[in-house]
């Protein structure tokens, strides 16, 4: 489950770098300025290695650990109610093939054996539901944040482009263009600062 919750988080935040740019610019539909008053676009290009946010930025740190504990929990809750249900129903085989029930009675267990069965598959759906609606809702407050900071931060820098650098995906890309360590430290600037407000 931690693999899945990394890899959702990792292409969370790297579909949000990826269709992140200089777009403020953009003509609306309603807009009537000229095409000559348009401004080029910036050739400036730079990256972002998502890695390097997963796991580095406090606000990804923080909230994989909430989502691997909400997860082992609920790992730990089913692994229980699982076990005791296999209990049940070798105690009751067991005393089937001693003829300590009557046919009635070991309906009945039978019957209520398969009922806790049917309450365990809702509960694994139920808490499995909540799980990936705890995620999803996680990995939008991520591709907000993301997204609001590097508008902001691109302010200053007028990039044109910024990329999301994960694993092979840009087959070579020059040093020169990497701002990771400078937007890694600003999102945890930013982050920091909405945790004291709150304080």
């Amino acid at each position: 489950m931690k693999n899945n919750i990394l890899f959702a988080v990792a292409i969370a935040a790297a579909t949000t770098l990826g269709f992140t740019s200089c777009n403020k610019s953009a003509p609306k539909m309603d807009d009537k300025t000229e095409p000559a008053e348009q401004k080029a676009p910036s050739n400036k290009i730079a990256y972002v290695e998502v890695d390097s946010i997963m796991t580095q930025y406090q606000f990804c740190k923080e909230y994989t650990k909430i989502l691997n504990l909400k997860g082992t929990n609920i790992q730990k809750t089913l692994a229980s109610r699982q076990q005791q249900l296999q209990g049940a129903a070798a105690n009751f085989q067991q005393k089937v093939q001693q003829n300590a029930y009557t046919r009635e009675q070991a309906e009945a267990i039978q019957a209520g054996l398969q009922k806790q069965s049917g309450d365990l598959q809702a509960l694994n759906q139920r808490l499995s539901n909540e799980f990936q609606a705890e995620t999803d809702k996680y990995n939008k407050a991520l591709h907000d944040s993301i997204q609001h900071y590097l508008a902001y931060f691109n302010k200053d820098h007028k990039f044109g482009l910024i990329f999301a650098k994960q694993g092979d995906n840009l087959l070579y890309a020059d040093k020169a263009y990497d701002i990771t360590a400078e937007v890694v430290a600003g999102l945890n600037k930013a982050y920091k600062s909405k945790l004291n407000t709150k304080k």
